[in-house]
């Protein structure tokens, strides 16, 4: 298991695992938030928050929300808001402990070329 946790540590997200590789979405959204994602299953992924700490982002189709601490700011993950078949999501891989990034492939994607 591996934990995420935001700056001032309102919100835990839970992983079974280090991630594969870490995806890096110059997408509007991505770069402005400077994120980089690692993908799970839903079903494999818990979230631990204190009281009234995360605000939630929807924005373009409305296909996505991407949660943030209300407290220190910090985006945490982001979740699908319509089914999909691969039904994942994605964890802010930077709130992650630095050893556990290290080494892991960053695969570049390009959302910008997505249309809205």
């Amino acid at each position: 298991m591996v934990t995420a946790k935001c700056h001032c540590g309102a919100i835990e997200v839970t992983v079974p695992r280090k991630p594969r590789t870490i995806t890096d979405c110059n997408c509007t959204i991505c770069t402005k938030y400077g994120v980089l994602w690692a993908y799970y299953k839903e079903s494999t992924v818990q979230v631990q928050t204190k009281a009234k700490t995360t605000h939630e982002y929807i924005w373009g189709r409305k296909q996505q929300r991407f949660v943030r601490c209300a407290n220190c700011g910090c985006i945490m993950y982001w979740q699908r808001l319509a089914p999909h078949p691969q039904n994942n999501m994605g964890v802010n891989a930077r709130t992650f402990e630095p050893a556990v990034l290290h080494s892991i492939r960053i695969t570049p994607l390009d959302g910008a070329a997505f249309k809205l």
